[in-house]
């Protein structure tokens, strides 16, 4: 059980203070100067690898697309567009676009056209 601290002393240092404006609550830099909004471009070598799976997914096809070297509202657009151009759903997973059905060649010849270097990846 903690002891409770009887004095602001006691406490650590500074509690509260006005002088340096808003502040991040996550990052705790001021608002100007925050980095936890930005999007971070995530590192690898740049190739994307478009895999079929099925593991853990009830037997249905999933074809995954990751390791693009996007971030945030670009990586969004592009996996809208590539839904679109497959006809099916899918979702966008910690990076990794996840297009509903077996398109592997189809989104091979997307990413070689919009400019990415996409392999095939996996069986």
């Amino acid at each position: 059980m903690a002891k409770k601290a009887s004095s602001f002393a006691a406490l650590g240092g500074l509690v509260y203070s006005t002088d340096g404006g808003r502040h991040c609550p996550d990052c705790g830099q001021p608002v100007a100067a925050c980095v936890c909004g930005q999007s971070q471009v995530p590192a690898g070598d740049g190739i994307a690898r478009v895999r079929r799976e099925t593991k853990g997914r009830g037997g249905k096809t999933v074809t995954t697309v990751s390791g693009l070297p996007l971030a945030g509202d670009a990586l969004k657009e592009l996996a809208s567009a590539l839904k679109r151009r497959c006809g099916t759903g899918g979702a966008l997973k910690e990076g990794v676009i996840e297009i509903q059905g077996e398109h592997v060649e189809l989104l091979l010849e997307e990413l070689a056209k919009r400019g990415f270097k996409a392999k095939k990846s996996g069986g």
